[in-house]
């Protein structure tokens, strides 16, 4: 059933067309992710759907008693309200007036928010965002509407509420730039460009194959216009006559085809590497201590920094992330200990707030502000050369600040702490407010960063791409260290209670709520857990027996590789076949649908071959020395 239909919407904020004619629909139990760069008017389409902006022409229309509640990227709240008023707010009604405080209480002990009287203004970033959430989803919903939900939420909330959106019967509308939540979730991806608004079915891995194939077909359709036109040309430059009616369409044809605008060429950031050189001496952290009150941060933590380190720091909100950025970049003091900076550092600090920047400048004044001429490895450029490869153009370069999206505030900023030439990068929470576009050239250009580069993020895709090393906050001040990336850590760290993991991840939100998929047996391509799950618990009973495979065992080793290397053939396959039928949304839906079976298929296989060769290496060790 169609919920919410949109018809030739047009949008203009300053001077930009965010929306040029744009049509879109939402149907009964979608999951619509929606991308595109900073500024291209995303926020502005999702309050347009909430109902809270008005477009310029063109018209949306809704279903009768459609429900809709909209998150903000920001949440606003009265600064004397508590967390149990900011939660209720407009969500009292006369079915739920004897139940709402309770399931009021219920959300704040499940998103581990402080108590119901809590003063909102007390609150972190990432508590307040939990509060929002609680209050947009407290009461029942045909739509939800979310612009970025999983800004400043730990990797714990960031997982409960991927589960909680995945077993949500309603429809959903979010912005997000973290590519894991979107892969997981969505149900179909819309991308705003240039005004113009473009639909793909399937997940964020099948947009990007179906993108590709949409460009590909708009270069060669532009290629056979070329080609017509010169033809038409030709024609009418070997002098024909148009007197006769025929001739007269004819030339109408060959306006028409110059008239017809060809593709607009996507712009790309472009990041030119601007560091300095480093000494011997780096950024050395010796016995460092942190407290406030009674809560201890950090408790005797010691690490030297490597010069090509790439560190990711995660925990949950509050737990001294940002504390320990602030004191390596000379921000706060230990309370024990030492950090000591080398005399060639220079720390670049992307924050996450925008501190550096002046609401009432335009963007080269500035960028004007670090340099006039900035070095790069290719070369001197001017700040107004930079700012384009920035994606800032003229017009764009005088608009003042407190104009910008927030999007284009952060790469603004990005773009200030890079022009510093820092030989250390120190990122707060990175990915928030920047578009996936954004996030995949820095991703490319961390790759060559020549220097120290240490990360305090939720996004899970990020850290994965970026890091080699992970500092996780365990507790009690505790600091430990993990070596490879934030999948690495998953698989390394100790494993939560398994009943305390089920109730924060799986359950919904009430405790009247039901459970959905996220709460169904596995699928019936995984291996059910084995009682002799680990190696080491096949050790002997009293040293009577030999570690050994059993006949299904050795039979499943020998066989493993090959089934794994078949798995990811036909995964191969099945892409292909996705570019092929991408205009038979029939055909593809079923493709989608075996390529997750075969995905999930061969997740599962690749858990029972670790399983297998640790057990052969404890085998053939235990024989060795037998």
């Amino acid at each position: 059933m169609n919920l919410l239909n949109a018809e030739q919407l047009t949008k203009v904020f300053t001077e930009r067309k965010l929306l040029d004619h744009a049509d879109f629909s939402i149907e009964e139990g979608e999951k619509i992710g929606v991308i595109g760069v900073n500024g291209t008017g995303k926020s502005t389409l999702l309050k347009l759907i909430a109902g809270l902006e008005e477009p310029d022409s063109g018209k949306i229309t809704k279903g009768r008693n459609l429900t809709v509640r909209y998150l903000p990227q920001e949440p606003v709240f009265d600064k004397n309200a508590t967390v149990m008023d900011a939660i209720i707010k407009d969500n009292r009604n006369a079915l739920n007036e004897w139940s709402i405080e309770a399931d009021a209480a219920s959300a704040i002990n499940r998103l581990g928010l402080p108590g119901a009287a809590e003063k909102i203004a007390q609150l972190s970033g990432g508590q307040r965002k939990r509060v929002a959430l609680a209050n947009a989803v407290l009461a029942p919903v045909d739509l939800l509407v979310l612009d970025e939900p999983t800004n400043h939420l730990d990797a714990e909330m960031a997982q409960w509420l991927e589960d909680y959106l995945t077993d949500f019967r309603g429809a959903l509308v979010m912005v997000t730039h973290d590519r894991y939540f979107l892969d997981s979730i969505s149900t179909r991806i819309i991308e705003i460009d240039h005004g113009r608004i473009y639909s793909y079915p399937g997940d964020y891995a099948t947009y990007l194959l179906l993108k590709e194939q949409r460009q590909n077909q708009e270069i060669a359709s532009e290629r056979k216009r070329a080609s017509l036109l010169r033809t038409e040309l030709a024609w009418l430059s070997r002098g024909a006559r148009a007197r006769s009616t025929k001739q007269k369409a004819h030339i109408d044809r060959i306006r028409a085809l110059q008239q017809q605008s060809g593709p607009i060429e996507e712009a790309h950031l472009e990041l030119s590497s601007m560091g300095s050189r480093m000494g011997r001496t780096t950024i050395e952290l010796d016995s460092v201590s942190k407290a406030y009150g009674e809560k201890r941060l950090i408790e005797d933590f010691t690490y030297t920094f490597l010069k090509h380190d790439r560190v990711g720091i995660v925990g949950p909100n509050g737990c001294g992330k940002s504390t320990l950025l602030n004191m390596i970049c000379r921000g706060l003091e230990p309370d024990a200990g030492q950090i000591t900076i080398g005399q060639t550092i220079r720390i670049g600090y992307f924050a996450q707030e925008n501190s550096a920047l002046c609401g009432s400048q335009t963007a080269i004044e500035c960028v004007k502000g670090i340099g006039e001429y900035i070095h790069t490895g290719s070369g001197t450029i001017s700040a107004s050369q930079l700012l384009e490869r920035f994606l800032f153009d003229k017009t764009m370069q005088w608009t003042r600040v407190e104009k910008l999206s927030g999007g284009e505030k952060r790469r603004l900023y990005l773009l200030r702490v890079l022009m510093s030439e820092p030989n250390v990068l120190v990122l707060d929470e990175p990915t928030n407010d920047l578009d996936i576009q954004t996030l995949e050239i820095l991703e490319e250009y961390l790759d060559s960063f020549d220097g120290i580069v240490l990360t305090v993020s939720h996004d899970r895709y990020f850290l994965d791409r970026t890091v080699q090393r992970i500092f996780a906050f365990e507790g009690n001040g505790q600091l430990r260290q993990y070596e490879g990336n934030y999948s690495d850590y998953l698989h390394a760290r100790p494993k939560p209670d398994a009943v305390s993991e089920a109730s924060v991840h799986k359950s919904s939100l009430f405790s009247s709520g039901k459970q959905g998929k996220a709460g169904e047996a596995s699928s019936d391509h995984r291996y059910e857990e084995d009682k002799t799950a680990s190696p080491d618990s096949r050790s002997t009973r009293g040293g009577s027996k030999k570690l050994r495979f059993s006949f299904k065992e050795q039979k499943e080793y020998e066989t493993i590789d090959s089934d794994i290397a078949g798995l990811e053939e036909k995964i191969a396959s099945l892409e292909s076949d996705m570019a092929r039928y991408a205009s038979d949304y029939g055909k593809l839906s079923q493709i989608v649908r075996d390529k997750d079976e075969a995905e999930s298929l061969l997740e599962a296989k690749m858990e029972r071959w670790v399983y297998l060769n640790e057990l052969k290496e404890k085998i053939d060790a235990q024989d060795k020395h037998s």
